[in-house]
């Protein structure tokens, strides 16, 4: 079984590393989306170009001649852009709405000859040459860099740079595989001691967990309503001061939004730790918008930053996340003995099998289908709320800051 861990190692970085590693950024960021230029076609996804080896000869001297990128940074921007065209070729495809991938996030793939680990620091290969910033880890021992990084049971594959402007921090994704006694990957035995977590983003509530647990966002909708009448208020009088205050009431509601879907994170990521879950396991967010047209907009801004966040909070607790297809999650049965796909199996948050009969939250549903996607593709078990004798168990109803069981929603769950 090819078993991953991710450790998530914060930077301790001077202002001069600092300024090194945002300038080496800037360019590998050019370099992937010159790539991707290269690759995308408007008129027909058979012309884009999604061969690497082809892409590289053709573009690799080019972008050395015109950054001052280490060779290996070079060939992975060049990968990356490759990698996005091809996934936009594969939904394209599938008559799904693409466009051409553009890169704006500041992250940079290292390799073994590009980036060097030692215990309490790295070596990074930037355009100013190699910068050693030290690590900031937690004082609790073993860390997931300790028993991932640092152990002779895993191998380093690669990392991620990746800088979080929200806090103004840099920190590295260290990818690591388990290796037997033989220094070779142990087989797929069919018994994966692996265990998913599936969550589901909806219309109908912000996350629901294949656990049982509800994070409803109402409150999340309350505020937004309420910064978006300010917001209108304050435009009516069109004064510098109005206008003024407006940029301050944009920033304060900025910083709210991100500080509620944190909280959300936390506690998404506590609940799979809670649950010993090894995988988390969302729908892929490409064109979510299209998917669920009518979520709100700030809803949709919430998917993606909950998975944003949850994706570097959770590989430093030992738990990896994942995406899946998207396809009827919805309308298709979680009791693993039927499995039944129809569009009248859900209305609106209630879902009821047309076959088999079996009723349940729609949403709920929904999670253990993302979860159940992925652990029957990797052979995995999937984490479910436990059942009562009846076969049904009341779910929980969270928000930020506590969980809810009262007699106002009490949708059931099991299989």
């Amino acid at each position: 079984m090819d078993v991953r861990r991710t450790a998530v190692v914060k930077l301790a970085v001077s202002d001069e590393q600092r300024d090194a590693l945002h300038r080496t950024a800037e360019q590998y960021l050019y370099c992937a989306n010159r790539t991707a230029d290269y690759c995308w076609s408007d008129t027909s996804y058979a012309e884009c170009k999604t061969n690497n080896r082809e892409v590289r000869d053709a573009l690799y001297a080019e972008l050395r001649e015109e950054t001052n990128l280490q060779a290996q940074l070079v060939q992975a921007a060049i990968k990356r852009g490759v990698e996005a065209v091809k996934a936009c070729v594969e939904r394209w495809k599938k008559g799904q709405r693409v466009s051409q991938p553009t890169f704006t996030a500041e992250t940079m793939d290292y390799d073994t000859r590009s980036a060097t680990f030692y215990r309490n620091k790295v070596s990074l290969a930037t355009v100013e040459g190699r910068v050693e910033p030290s690590f900031v880890l937690p004082a609790d021992s073993p860390t997931p860099y300790e028993r991932y990084a640092l152990s002779e049971d895993y191998e380093f594959r690669e990392s991620t740079l990746r800088y979080d402007a929200t806090t103004d921090e840099f920190y590295l994704h260290i990818s690591t595989r388990r290796i037997d006694s033989d220094d070779e990957v142990s087989e797929d035995t069919g018994h994966s001691d692996q265990t998913v977590l599936g969550i589901d983003l909806g219309v109908n509530s912000l996350a629901v967990t294949s656990t049982g647990t509800f994070w409803q966002g109402d409150d999340y909708d309350h505020w937004c309503r309420e910064f978006e009448k300010r917001r209108g208020e304050m435009q009516q009088r069109g004064t510098q001061a109005a206008h003024n205050a407006l940029l301050r009431l944009g920033k304060r509601e900025e910083a709210w939004r991100k500080q509620y879907i944190h909280t959300i994170a936390n506690e998404l990521v506590t609940e799979a730790v809670e649950h010993d879950c090894d995988v988390i396991a969302f729908e892929d967010l490409t064109d979510i918008r299209e998917r669920l047209p009518h979520a709100k907009w700030h809803h949709v801004w919430a998917f993606r930053r909950l998975y944003e966040y949850i994706s570097y909070k959770a590989p430093e607790q030992g738990v990896s996340v994942e995406q899946v297809e998207p396809n009827h999650t919805s309308q298709r049965c979680s009791r693993t003995d039927c499995g039944f796909t129809h569009e009248n199996n859900r209305h609106g948050e209630h879902f009821e099998c047309q076959k088999c009969g079996y009723e349940v939250n729609a949403d709920y549903n929904g999670a253990k289908n993302v979860g159940l996607r992925y652990a029957r593709k990797r052979r995995h078990r999937l984490r479910s709320s436990p059942t009562s004798g009846s076969g049904d168990a009341p779910v929980d109803v969270r928000i930020t800051g506590g969980t809810l069981n009262g007699e106002s929603y009490q949708p059931i769950a099991g299989d």
